[in-house]
């Protein structure tokens, strides 16, 4: 009988984390750059006295998924989207390096190229000051050109662009890093100007999985229902 009360509360217990991941992923879906979080289950045996005969499935995170969103052009000088597998550099707000793929970019007041969410744009060479009052250009490599009034067009910095080998871990704050520390500029990354790419999220896909979950995790209960009755009916007939 327990096995039954084990195995449905397993069942329960991967049905509601699928649902927090799937959840996440549609809050995001018009989040910029975003890569939608993947969960697995795995089973564990119980360890214990005696014969392992319980079996409970616990969550292992997969990473997510690397495919692209989809690139819409907006015409602004200070936006990209990284072409294939590259990721910009930005400074996290503990002060590490990081990398993500929205390029929504913006100078704040003290002149620093920064993203709209305020982190700091990390060049080959570390952060990105713009002049004052000057037009800023984006080369497909990267390279930052600003053009004040009717002066000459200079180069100031590059965006450092990596290229990553292994899949990054996602952190707490939203970005990525890697496994092995800060990554080195990739020369031969590309981007493209004037345009953002968008969440890889499918809000479709995403509805029916939570639909589905959503079924799997009634399933679930009903069969604790299940268990719960036939204990009761075991017990009545024991005391008769």
């Amino acid at each position: 009988m327990d096995r039954m009360i084990y195995l449905s509360m397993a069942g329960a217990k991967a049905s509601l984390h699928r649902q927090d991941v799937l959840a996440n992923n549609l809050a995001n879906v018009s989040t910029g750059g975003f890569r939608a979080e993947m969960a697995a289950f795995r089973a564990v045996p119980v360890r214990g006295d005696g014969a392992s005969t319980r079996v409970y499935a616990l969550e292992t995170t997969t990473g997510y998924n690397g495919d692209p969103g989809v690139v819409h052009t907006t015409g602004n000088n200070l936006d990209v989207a990284m072409k294939g597998n590259a990721w910009l550099a930005v400074q996290g707000l503990d002060g590490t390096e990081a990398y993500t793929r929205a390029g929504a970019l913006d100078v704040n007041p003290e002149g620093l190229l920064t993203t709209k969410a305020g982190l700091t744009v990390l060049g080959d060479g570390g952060p990105i000051t713009v002049p004052e009052n000057s037009e800023v250009a984006i080369g497909s490599d990267g390279t930052i050109s600003a053009k004040t009034g009717n002066g000459r067009t200079t180069t100031i910095g590059r965006l450092k662009l990596v290229t990553p080998e292994a899949a990054l871990t996602r952190g707490t704050d939203g970005l990525f890093r890697a496994a092995d520390g800060d990554l080195p500029a990739d020369a031969n990354a590309r981007l493209q100007d004037g345009a953002l790419e968008g969440s890889n999220v499918s809000p479709v896909e995403t509805m029916v999985a939570m639909i589905s979950a959503a079924r799997q995790f009634e399933h679930q209960m009903k069969l604790l229902q299940t268990a719960q009755g036939n204990e009761q009916a075991a017990a009545k007939l024991l005391s008769n």
